[in-house]
């Protein structure tokens, strides 16, 4: 990689450096550039979900069947994250990117385009695998383009796309869906894929340190740690499938579950030994020597549990818990969105001039009281009071992701910053599968919970249940339910109310763990290591 953002001062010295790091283009246009198809891509792993049922019905498949579009997208991106920087320095950084955007635009075409259910998945696997490469190379690019001073503003630029589009994926994946058809939610990625191409194309040139380092690799001769991959795409492919399907196949009482995760254990275990022990590792595990490195990887694994894990349970708790529609869930989750996106900009220009663990310390401070404040929801909050459940949470993470995004780098050698972002990228998407796959399993488990103490007083002696049921009954009568039918639609009807507050008092549960995980793992930040604002190095 070049050295010259390693070695950026201040001022227009350091803009000097970051133009030749980016091939004399202008940095700010190269950022904007490359954030585009990675939005595309972000957005591509949440604006399936509320697709699931239309795919099923137009393809003849069942629900559980369809689930598998997203299962094979997850696992054959965490299998491309790790060899991407292999790919990236042999390919070229520049030409592995733009291979990325045609095969995801070729890929989408093909989802679009499938006549059943097994050509939609291969498809998709296919979308997984292009798209894999996307985050850790744009991310890398950005590292090497801007002086390390001026580098917040560049990460905040790529945190918008990281964090904005699982945001609205779900709203703009079901307008799609009910205004046109299932289909264009990929068709919709041909014209971003098109343009990507052409402004990368036009705009983004290969610095020429990297050309002669590329070379020098070529002509030593190109080798690949295959056994390492192996094991790292064998470890990682069955950790999500294991937490994907986990909650829906029981756990570890599907045979499947306990092979998959016994596979993932050996698969990362093996993988681990083998870099440490080969001379040309797939991932340089030696940065995680640097302090700053491994705490920013932690805790970009806590960013990802909180950012997935209320993406995906929020809708949820809105339109399961609470009666919402799916257009006035999308309404609330925007409203986080725009708080993001006002937000984040402000960050990336506080991120060069005040210390990172503060920044991340008051952000770990908005998330627990975020999550704290949501202990106490109730079935009857205002709609305002749903946005507001969003915002908070939209209004912490941009002083999480920006400032370890950048810290990260503290001390890293300029040529390890493929590497680097290679392995943040798989932290940060472990996070995101374990948040959304535990969060559900919680869930299930505390309704479980919650419903048998609550059937427990529904017997004639409690009073709460005869009061309850005489006014179930009243207004019963009052639309006409004669009396050979009122005992059923009775019980049916308390029985609703009973699951209904078990789904409640569930949520409640998880935003209590969330409080306390998001707290425990605060005061972290304040072992990383403090560098100058002016120069983003380590001292």
């Amino acid at each position: 990689m070049s050295e010259a953002p390693a070695q950026a001062g201040g001022g227009g010295g350091g803009w000097s450096a970051a133009r030749s790091a980016a091939g004399g283009g202008n940095p700010w246009i190269i950022a904007t550039v490359v954030s585009i198809s990675t939005f595309m891509e972000v957005l591509d792993t949440s604006i399936a979900n509320v697709a699931l049922r239309h795919i099923a019905g137009g393809l003849s498949a069942s629900y559980d069947e369809a689930t598998w579009v997203l299962t094979s997208y997850l696992i054959a991106n965490a299998i491309t994250v790790p060899i991407s920087s292999w790919l990236s320095s042999v390919v070229g950084r520049k030409r592995y990117y733009m291979i990325c955007v045609a095969g995801f635009g070729v890929a989408s075409a093909m989802c679009g385009l499938a006549p059943n259910l097994t050509v939609l998945i291969l498809a998709r696997v296919l979308q997984g695998l292009a798209g894999g490469g996307l985050q850790p190379t744009t991310q890398a690019i950005l590292v090497d383009t801007f002086p390390p001073q001026r580098r917040g503003l560049a990460l905040a630029l790529f945190g918008l796309t990281v964090i904005l589009a699982p945001t609205i994926g779900p709203t703009l994946g079901g307008v799609i869906t009910d205004d046109l058809s299932w289909r264009w939610i990929f068709f919709i990625n041909l014209p971003v894929a098109a343009l990507s191409l052409f402004l990368v194309q036009t705009v983004l040139v290969e610095p020429k340190t990297l050309e002669k380092e590329r070379q020098a690799r070529i002509d030593r001769g190109l080798r690949l740690d295959v056994i390492g991959f192996a094991f790292i795409a064998i470890g990682l492919g069955c950790l999500e499938y294991t937490m994907d399907r986990g909650q829906r196949l029981d756990w570890f009482s599907d045979a499947s579950i306990c092979m998959t995760a016994v596979l993932a254990v050996v698969g990362i275990g093996a993988f681990v030994v083998r870099e440490f022990t080969t001379e040309e590792p797939l991932l340089n595990l030696r940065l995680f020597a640097s302090r700053n490195y491994s705490l920013a990887n932690v805790l970009i694994l806590v960013v990802g549990v909180i950012l997935f894990g209320t993406t995906q349970f929020l809708p949820q708790l809105l339109q399961e818990v609470l009666g919402y529609t799916a257009t006035n869930t999308g309404y609330a989750m925007t409203a986080g969105g725009a708080v993001t996106l006002l937000i984040m900009p402000l960050v990336g220009v506080l991120t060069g001039k005040v210390q990172p663990r503060w920044l991340l310390a008051f952000g770990m401070a908005i998330e627990t009281f975020a999550m704290w404040r949501l202990t106490d929801i109730n079935g009857d909050i205002s709609f305002a009071y749903a946005a507001q459940m969003r915002v908070w949470i939209a209004a912490g993470i941009p002083f999480l992701f920006v400032p370890l995004s950048n810290a990260a780098y503290v001390g890293l050698p300029a040529n390890q910053s493929s590497q680097a972002s290679s392995m943040l990228s798989i932290s940060r998407n472990l996070g995101g599968t374990l948040g959304i796959s535990l969060v559900q399993t919680f869930l299930a488990q505390r309704e479980q919970f919650h419903q048998s103490r609550l059937v427990e007083g529904l017997n004639p002696l409690n009073p709460n249940y005869q009061a309850q049921t005489a006014e179930i009954a009243s207004r019963l009568r009052g639309i006409g339910i004669g009396s050979g039918q009122l005992d059923g639609v009775q019980m049916g009807n308390l029985y609703q109310t009973v699951l209904r507050q078990a789904e409640l008092l569930s949520y409640m549960d998880v935003f209590w763990v969330l409080t306390l995980f998001v707290g425990c793992m605060a005061p972290l930040v304040l072992f990383l290591r403090t560098q100058p604002p002016a120069r983003g190095a380590a001292p």
